[in-house]
């Protein structure tokens, strides 16, 4: 497994907040719901994205955004249309006064807007989980990344507009997996641009001595890896390694390899029911102190409170 598909691997989303909004100007939108990922698909007319700071940016029928918080953003018709509507964490509703607007933006199964016949349509998948694996994701995009519709094609965007009016059984998986599917199409098409600033680990899976190495450490976390093991894999010293590592990664392959497993560990105990014992052996740590103890370092918590904290988030 290379580092962009371990990367992409990530996206799992579990309740995600989806919706089609169809709004006629002038409409502008304040988003301050600090979730720490939003996708959104440009169906129909344009609009103008307001990064807290940055300069507007315009967006496009066929554009797909993907917006980093947790740093609000506004979306309008025009940037010099004031919001009209302030979305709060937990996707609460109201006008600028602080009065709910909920009722008035209904239209439906997950319709929201101020005509359903208005002239801009969008998709939107809002990631409202926080995970490791999603932190690193997030350290590789800007605060606002778009995907312009005439350098990719995918009929992604289609299939979750024809589900997301649906209230079937099993609906709510069958939008997280399009959603996910969805974020994972947008990221390859934007990685793949020429002019794209690549992360480090990007760059270096291309790198004839450094890319191999990722890929090892990413196909077999659980393995007892030195540099000296590492670099005996790929054919080359300890030393042309590390130096060679730490110049496209801007740190130790130890010190990789560490952040990799602590992610995968927090993966596994946001996604699965595996008891700590099997997420410490599978991440590569021989015994479940020595994973708890490196994990509160890491993040502060121990595996236990990360996943009492995210069954917590969870309930409804």
């Amino acid at each position: 497994m290379d580092a962009l598909t371990d990367l992409l691997d990530g996206p799992r989303a579990r309740g995600a907040f989806l919706l089609r909004a169809m709004l006629n100007p002038p409409w502008s939108v304040l988003i301050r719901d600090e979730a720490p990922l939003t996708l959104v698909a440009m169906i129909r007319d344009g609009a103008w994205v307001l990064p807290d700071g940055g300069e507007p940016r315009s967006v496009r029928a066929g554009d797909v955004l993907l917006i980093k918080g947790p740093e609000p953003y506004t979306m309008a018709d025009d940037p010099a249309t004031p919001p009209q509507v302030v979305i709060h964490p937990g996707q609460v509703c109201t006008a600028p006064d602080g009065t709910s607007t909920a009722d008035a933006m209904d239209l439906g199964v997950r319709a929201w807007g101020n005509d359903p016949d208005g002239s801009a349509v969008m998709l939107i998948g809002t990631y409202q989980m926080r995970g490791a694996v999603t932190r690193r994701l997030l350290a590789a995009l800007p605060q606002l990344a778009i995907v312009r519709g005439d350098t990719w094609e995918s009929p992604l965007v289609g299939l979750l507009g024809e589900e997301i009016g649906k209230d079937e059984p099993g609906q709510d998986v069958v939008l997280d997996r399009l959603l996910d599917l969805l974020l994972i199409a947008a990221l390859r098409a934007w990685f793949a641009r020429a002019e794209a600033e690549r992360p480090g680990w990007y760059r270096a899976h291309g790198d004839p001595v450094v890319g191999p190495a990722l890929r090892l450490l990413h196909d077999d976390l659980a393995h007892p890896w030195t540099v000296a093991d590492l670099a005996a894999r790929v054919g080359v010293s300890r030393a042309a390694l590390a130096q060679r590592f730490g110049k496209l990664l801007e740190e130790p392959p130890m010190s990789y390899l560490t952040g990799l497993r602590l992610a995968q560990a927090a993966d596994l105990l946001r996604e699965s029911d595996a008891t700590l014992e099997t997420v410490a052996r599978r991440v590569g740590y021989g015994t479940a102190f020595a994973l708890s103890t490196a994990f509160k370092r890491e993040h502060g918590v121990s595996p236990q409170e990360y996943r009492a904290g995210r069954a917590l988030a969870e309930t409804p």
